[in-house]
């Protein structure tokens, strides 16, 4: 089955930009887009920025890399490294950081990248082709363990034990699986009860993409370096794309906004909290109707105080 040529629709693209520019600095300020994609959040940003505006974007995806290389604005730059790379960005130096959690349609829909059950080719999954080992590679050493905890913990599947033991005795009869097809059939063959709606593939597939890439150890460190890079005023904005990720994210704000009272010490002064949460947007009907992939997106906002790490 031949792939159709992908197109990318960004998600909540006028709602996030909007959120991001409503930091203290507006217009005039410095930025990250720290999941550079296809680039639909960034050129929104540019086309919104004064002349001293700045931009910085960044992607582990050659793809993106190259799609960013189209963009001839000396207001923007990127970096080919993971967003947990903030980090090195100087204290206090950026108004607002925008992370779009979602894997781009293009690279769900080429098949040489391997993160579709829908179409066949190599089992790779890896964000960076250019670094570190593929799903294929993995699975072609890992034991019935790790497996289980991997599409238990990173798929949410309750099949996750029975996919591993099936995996492991497919390797040790025919050799390893290598291909999206083979791994999708095997995981239908194991799963006997079906989700309305979603292929029996869908929690194993997410897993092994989760894990392949550390996204949720990255998200964990971006937001950690969100706090040091961010200067007061400066927002906050993440679009996530399953309960995984926006657990954690949902977790981070609120650990950094809310005070919790230590009913032991009743009158102890208030603990300063170093972000101020403005809440959360999901897809408006016409969006998820126009993008069906859109539905489990939400964003959540907050804001840099002036409280310092």
């Amino acid at each position: 089955m031949t792939a159709p040529t992908p197109v990318h629709i960004t998600v909540l693209l006028q709602e996030a930009v909007d959120a991001l520019l409503q930091s203290a600095a507006g217009a005039e300020g410095a930025y990250v887009d720290a999941t550079f994609g296809r680039g639909g959040h960034s050129r929104l940003i540019l086309s919104r920025l004064s002349a001293q505006g700045r931009l910085m974007a960044f992607d582990k995806d050659l793809e993106a890399i190259a799609e960013a290389g189209r963009i001839d604005d000396p207001r923007f730059s990127i970096r080919h490294e993971g967003f947990a790379n903030l980090r090195d960005l100087p204290d206090g130096s950026v108004d607002g950081v925008l992370m779009d959690l979602g894997v781009s349609s293009p690279q769900i829909d080429s098949p040489e990248r391997g993160f579709s059950f829908r179409f066949d080719g190599p089992l790779d999954m890896r964000m960076d082709t250019t670094r570190g080992e593929s799903v294929a590679d993995w699975l072609a050493t890992a034991t019935v363990d790790q497996i289980t905890e991997v599409i238990r913990d990173y798929g949410e599947e309750r099949f996750a034990f029975q996919i591993a033991k099936a995996l492991v005795a497919r390797r040790q009869e025919r050799g390893p699986i290598s291909t999206t097809a083979d791994l999708a059939q095997l995981v239908a063959d194991t799963v006997k009860t079906r989700e309305p709606g979603k292929d029996p593939a869908t929690r194993t597939f997410q897993a092994f993409r989760i894990f392949i890439n550390a996204e949720l150890e990255e998200l964990e460190q971006a937001l950690a370096a969100s706090l040091q890079v961010l200067k007061p005023g400066g927002r906050l904005v993440v679009i996530s794309f399953h309960s995984l990720e926006d657990r954690i994210v949902k977790q981070f704000i609120a650990k950094h906004s809310k005070e919790v009272v230590d009913r032991r010490v009743p009158f102890a002064a208030p603990v300063p909290m170093r972000l101020s949460a403005l809440g959360r947007v999901k897809p408006s009907a016409d969006e998820i109707g126009a993008n069906p992939r859109s539905r489990s997106a939400i964003m959540r906002i907050a804001e840099r105080t002036q409280v310092p790490v």
